[in-house]
């Protein structure tokens, strides 16, 4: 995740605050029962962001995880694991990436570029599925509208051995495919799932992808997720179709996003 304090112009005009929940640490296992499916991205030795499965072999999340701050490369996708529903110490599952792909229109230009929010979306593919009867995929769903309530569930540098689940935040705005939300985020938050419930189930409608300040208060931006066809076909696509050159399987140190 990045520190940004932003003037967002008619994205913040007369925001609604609704009344939020506090971050609640998933800590037992009857917290966590449900969202298994929600991991954190071990990126390298030292850094991570969050990531939650859409199937048995696909994590979503944000594009600028797969960079380095540094170098502006794509690390190595050999670098990259998935450990789905961890919690104290111990997964669910342990997973390798096959791939990573960030979605084509994205285009890494530093930390701090917030006019690529609307493209930071990636899939990280697996090197095996996670098929176990305890974790299911979530789906994913239409944006939300302004004022709506969403939830999220994430990691961050402070909260790095355990998900933490809020469960009422706000959509304040959005403009174009870019959500501004009332969400708690920090370092290590960034490809958070953002739900909203349809159906009575939680679904994927936004993954976030940084944190802002918008007169004193703690804000967060999030990507819809309409692209992700996008990056499914992409993946899907024959080799030698073009797809191939948004995967990076080169090696690149990668730190903290």
């Amino acid at each position: 995740m990045r520190r940004l304090i932003l003037v967002l112009g008619v994205l913040l005009a007369q925001p609604l605050w609704a009344e939020q929940s506090a971050l609640r640490t998933l800590a037992t296992g009857d917290d966590t029962r449900g969202w298994e499916a929600v991991g954190r991205l071990n990126l390298g030795d030292d850094s991570f962001c969050t990531g939650a499965l859409i199937a048995p072999d696909l994590v979503l999340t944000a594009a600028h995880c797969l960079y380095s701050r540094d170098s502006g490369q794509m690390i190595d996708a050999g670098a990259i694991e998935f450990r789905a529903g961890w919690r104290n110490g111990r997964a669910v599952a342990y997973r390798g990436a096959r791939r990573a792909l960030a979605h084509p229109d994205y285009v890494y230009q530093g930390r701090d570029r917030v006019d690529r929010v609307s493209w930071d979306l990636a899939l990280i593919e697996l090197s095996q599925p996670i098929r176990l009867p305890q974790v299911h995929p979530f789906a994913l769903d239409a944006a939300p509208r302004r004022g709506e309530t969403v939830g999220v569930v994430s990691y961050a540098h402070d909260r790095a051995e355990a998900p933490s689940l809020q469960e009422v935040c706000e959509v304040i705005n959005r403009e174009g495919s870019v959500l501004l939300m009332s969400c708690d985020a920090d370092y290590g938050s960034s490809g958070a799932p953002v739900f909203a419930m349809r159906g009575g189930e939680p679904r994927i409608v936004s993954v976030v992808s940084a944190k802002a300040e918008m007169d004193s208060r703690k804000v967060s931006l999030g990507t819809l997720v309409d692209a992700v066809a996008d990056l499914r076909a992409a993946l899907s696509a024959p080799s030698g179709s073009g797809a191939g050159k948004f995967i990076k399987t080169g090696g690149a140190k990668f730190l903290r996003p």
